[in-house]
């Protein structure tokens, strides 16, 4: 049985109609989902809030490079248009793979430029580490620590005070 954590994010048309589009197509693979916060953007603050939430799914078969189709292919039916010049620009659906775990409870570890794991980034994105907390209260990011020690780094605390929950939209998964 693999694992994976998965990072959504949506700041263009129906936000949480993505956000829900993504975690039905992701479907019985969806173990726990957290609760979506709303997000100043990340990286180009020209652009709308995002709603964001955070995905563990796991399957028997899939192998890292799945998840990353998985996870295109979520952004692909919510519409998502890629613009070179904005590498962090506004989009429908942004999926993450952000973590893998392999069989023998293992994370996966790859330099591999399509999927780099765990995601490069994310040990600094208060929008993936908070919801991730949410559904793993004593995780860790593979090579990086607990999410509990990675959220009090002062480099996140603006981020974080940014944020807001969102428990009026609720994401169920239909495991």
């Amino acid at each position: 049985m693999t694992r994976a954590v998965l990072s959504l994010g949506s700041n263009l048309g129906d936000r949480y109609g993505h956000l829900q589009q993504a975690v039905r197509l992701l479907g019985e693979s969806v173990a726990v989902v957290s609760g979506i916060y709303e997000t100043p953007p990340w990286g180009d603050t020209d652009q709308p809030a995002y709603l964001n939430a955070v995905v563990l799914a796991t399957d028997a078969t899939a192998a890292p490079h799945d998840w990353l189709e998985r996870a295109h292919a979520c952004e692909a039916a919510a519409g998502r248009v890629r613009d070179p010049e904005r590498r962090f620009g506004p989009r429908t659906l942004d999926v993450d793979v952000i973590a893998v775990w392999n069989a023998d409870d293992q994370p996966v570890i790859s330099d591999d430029p399509e999927l780099t794991l765990p995601h490069p980034r994310a040990h600094q994105r208060a929008f993936v580490l908070r919801p991730w907390i949410d559904i793993q209260p004593y995780g860790q990011l593979p090579g990086h620590g607990w999410l509990t020690d990675l959220l009090n780094d002062p480099a996140l605390a603006a981020d974080l005070a940014g944020m807001s929950p969102r428990p009026d939209l609720p994401l169920e998964s239909r495991s």
